[in-house]
């Protein structure tokens, strides 16, 4: 990554920061009594912080199965995020897929192999703009990037940044709607000097029901990846979850996910615990 981009994000995380401080701004904060607030299951992430002092867990196991004309391909993970709140409105986060194990049997010879070792890690700010009020919706700006720290079978090339905005909107029956569209930079993998960065888009919606005070269900279209097929293609799945809290500061959650085209995993399934310090 060139030095002025650096440069520019490092600018734009001060500003953050510093926004922190402006009286102008909500001062949304996950108190003691509140219920835990979490950024899963689902792909939108959340616009509201964990609160000045808090430390949040967020982890978790998932499993991927992928399809296509060559071979066949299963692979296990460990989502996990650190979110620790710097402010009443930002909050630092730091997540990985952690310990990533992939089985691939190829299907005209049969040939088995498997792939492990663990995957990078990315580090980020979210700043919470504003409450929400009426139609207002509540809103959050996340800047992050992720670094180079993988194994050498799984390790991405170069830092690759990613800003996104998320809007949350409160509707009748127990509702909210939430919308994260956003901007990412990645390295074409093939080009091994020069590593050429390209930007992508990506996107998501999910509608959220409460049932009562413990139980949530959800559902969700995501676009993690939106981009011409010479740097990878678009991923696109639907997402049908659920989240439980078992307290007010732990909460276990589930979702499946069905890939819509040939890019994104056929199938993966996720079940998760959230635990707030």
């Amino acid at each position: 990554m060139s030095r002025r981009l650096v440069s520019r994000l490092s600018r734009l995380g001060l500003i953050l920061l510093a926004a922190a401080s402006l009286p102008a701004q909500a001062q949304q904060a996950a108190g003691a009594d509140e219920p835990l607030g979490t950024d899963r299951p689902d792909f939108v992430e959340t616009s509201k912080v964990v609160g000045k002092g808090r430390f949040q867990v967020e982890t978790s196991v998932l499993a991927e199965r992928e399809r296509s004309p060559e071979d066949r391909q299963r692979t296990y993970s460990m989502p996990t995020m650190l979110r620790v709140g710097v402010s009443d409105t930002v909050e630092l986060r730091i997540e990985t897929d952690g310990r990533m194990v992939e089985h691939s049997t190829d299907k005209a010879s049969g040939e088995r192999s498997t792939t492990a070792g663990y995957t990078d890690s990315a580090i980020g700010l979210l700043w919470h703009v504003q409450d929400a009020n009426g139609r207002r919706p509540s809103v959050g700006v996340l800047l992050d990037a992720t670094l180079p720290t993988g194994s050498n079978s799984l390790r991405g090339k170069g830092v690759r940044p990613s800003l996104r905005v998320v809007g949350e909107w409160e509707l009748p029956g127990d509702m909210e709607l939430g919308v994260m569209p956003g901007i990412a930079f990645d390295h074409d993998q093939e080009h091994e000097r020069d590593t050429p960065r390209h930007a992508y888009g990506l996107f998501g919606i999910v509608l959220d029901k409460a049932f009562n005070d413990r139980l949530h269900g959800l559902v969700e279209l995501s676009l993690p990846r939106i981009a011409h097929s010479r740097h990878g293609g678009t991923e696109a799945s639907f997402d049908v979850g659920a989240t439980y809290l078992l307290t007010k500061d732990c909460q276990v959650d589930t979702l499946f996910s069905r890939g819509l085209n040939h890019r994104t995993p056929y199938a993966s399934w996720t079940v998760g615990l959230s635990f707030r310090l």
